[in-house]
């Protein structure tokens, strides 16, 4: 079997999965949406986490072009995952009991702001514990995670539940347990996962909707421009002003 046949079929499967999610959670998606809508339009703050390559579609919503401004990654060190040493201590991490609580007391996130956990898995007690010490607070909490894990795997939390337990709104990513697309002979473990592609379009879905939602509010919604077009610094130098007491990674 060819290389390029293979590559062929990663994105069909990662397209496969795009349109599973586009036609089975559109409502949650949507709902999402409007509850970081209500929360910009409110004065709230809008927060984002994940763990390991979680994290990747977190960031993807962080200070950049054509995103909210006011989306801030909530960060938790050593659980990025590759920027530590062993790289499996972000791993033994996750499931440290108690972590989600001092990373939350210690930030500014408070009473009517919005979390999006993204957690593939659900299982660790990290993002469990994230979203129930984050809804005690006053937070709302969106999920996106694979709700296949909780069906077919056991929790690692003490409570024995999993990430969409402790949730407002739950979006699922619809991918397999193991995330890997792709098999053949030759070839012992599956390969090719596509969580972070998928997610990080969820992601872009969800804020995507939570602007045409200010937009029918009549509310602008608060948008970088990129800093490699003309105005595009001025422009972002103006909402970082505006909105500067609800935007915390420009410190």
């Amino acid at each position: 079997m060819s290389e390029s046949k293979l590559a062929g079929q990663f994105f069909d499967a990662a397209i496969g999965l795009l349109e599973r999610v586009r036609d089975e959670e559109a409502p949650h998606i949507a709902e999402a949406g409007s509850l970081i809508a209500d929360a910009v339009a409110g004065g709230n703050r809008l927060f984002a986490f994940g763990a390991g390559h979680s994290s990747l579609p977190a960031q993807d919503v962080v200070y950049r072009a054509g995103g909210m401004a006011l989306m801030n990654f909530l960060a938790v060190p050593g659980t990025v995952g590759i920027d530590v040493m062993p790289a499996t201590l972000g791993s033994a991490l996750e499931r440290v009991d108690g972590l989600a609580g001092a990373v939350l007391d210690s930030s500014p996130a408070s009473d009517g702001d919005v979390l999006v956990i993204i957690s593939l898995s659900g299982r660790n007690a990290l993002p469990v514990e994230m979203a129930m010490n984050a809804r005690a607070i006053g937070l709302k909490v969106i999920g996106v995670t694979s709700v296949a894990y909780a069906i077919e795997t056991k929790s690692r939390h003490v409570s024995g539940g999993f990430l969409k337990d402790h949730c407002d709104v739950v979006i699922d990513s619809k991918i397999a347990v193991g995330d890997a697309e792709l098999s053949i002979d030759g070839i012992d473990a599956p390969f090719a996962p596509a969580s972070t592609v998928v997610t990080s379009a969820i992601m872009q879905a969800v804020m995507a909707a939570a602007a045409g939602e200010l937009a029918a509010r009549g509310v602008e919604p608060p948008l970088l421009r990129s800093g490699n077009v003309d105005g595009g610094h001025e422009w972002n130098g103006r909402v970082m002003q505006e909105y500067g007491d609800r935007i915390f990674f420009r410190h």
